[in-house]
């Protein structure tokens, strides 16, 4: 059976150290609500390492999500993050007007867009779908016509 890797596993296989600020990013992710913003992840770093600073997060968070670590989820009201997962791929349902952000656990990816791809020259690696719209709180706010 094969041990599922940490996120400081897959720092560690891709060739990155393991600095003390990465670290703090990714244990702040355990002790943030879902989906946490930048300044929320710098909030719970700076219970542990006070002298770091929101531009190191943004630096890390930059990292990580190129490295397919975090997922970064944008909102027009600020984006938000959360660590990827190799068994539970899925994709968002973003709040246009409150920012709530909910998982779903379908995917429209389908070989046609790869296909497609291919025709153009492209081979697609990977992909991110989030669908806006209203969430059922904000629906409920909106005056009926």
């Amino acid at each position: 059976m094969t041990k599922k890797q940490t996120p400081l596993d897959r720092l560690r296989v891709k060739g990155y150290k393991i600095t003390p600020q990465r670290r703090a990013v990714l244990q702040a992710f355990a002790n943030c609500p879902p989906f946490p913003t930048a300044q929320q992840i710098c909030e719970e770093v700076h219970k542990h390492q006070p002298d770091v600073s929101l531009d190191t997060i943004y630096r890390n968070l930059s990292l990580l999500t190129e490295l397919d670590i975090v997922h970064e989820i944008f909102r027009s009201s600020g984006n938000v993050y959360e660590l990827t997962s190799d068994a539970h791929h899925h994709h968002h349902l973003v709040c246009t007007e409150c920012g709530h952000t909910e998982c779903i656990d379908v995917c429209p990816m389908t070989e046609a867009y790869e296909q497609e791809a291919a025709k153009k020259g492209f081979q697609i690696t990977g992909h991110i779908f989030e669908f806006y719209g209203l969430c059922q709180k904000c629906q409920q706010k909106k005056p009926k016509n």
